[in-house]
């Protein structure tokens, strides 16, 4: 299989973007927390090749806001504990969050908390898998592996209407 990488432009900066045969495996943000070894990577290629050029259109509708949800074929892989929570984490409905204790305690286990924070960190598809949608336990903005001002920027990209009309500034 053919493991492969390539960056892309975007409102939240410059994105690589990894891939394996016909999967998309990463998206990662520059000064990413928790970046693979540099194997993970592969060869550089352009854009146009077909999973990244399909990854690029569907990132593209997304922050222009004509997207919800994601086709591309994808895999992450990890743990068994941190593929459970990556799954979970693609059940999140778009413009709603969840938090980690939330995850923990339907994972089996409230105390798993800082458990589900750390497989939530090390997700290796940013945004097609929403680690976005994972906030503080009162909702506050808590780490994220781009940039508090990427996840800042994704959760008001996904803000149901009436939240945003109903804002001053």
């Amino acid at each position: 299989m053919s493991i492969r990488h390539t960056t892309m432009d975007s409102p939240l900066g410059q994105l690589t973007l990894t891939a394996r045969g016909e999967f998309l495996t990463g998206i990662f943000y520059e000064g990413h927390w928790h970046m693979p070894p540099p194997d993970y990577f592969g060869v550089p290629v352009e854009l146009e090749d077909p999973v990244f050029a399909r990854t690029r259109q569907e990132l593209d509708e997304y922050l222009g806001g004509h997207r919800t949800a994601f086709d591309i074929p994808h895999e992450a892989r990890g743990n068994p504990f941190q593929e459970k929570v990556w799954t979970r984490l693609q059940d999140i409905p778009f413009g709603e969050t969840v938090s980690y204790g939330e995850l923990a305690a339907e994972l089996g286990d409230p105390h798993l908390a800082q458990a589900v924070g750390s497989a939530v960190g090390r997700n290796p598809i940013s945004i097609i898998i929403p680690c976005h949608r994972v906030v503080g336990r009162k909702g506050q903005l808590t780490g994220y592996a781009g940039g508090l001002p990427n996840k800042r920027f994704l959760l008001e990209l996904e803000e149901p209407v009436v939240v945003k009309e109903g804002k001053l500034f």
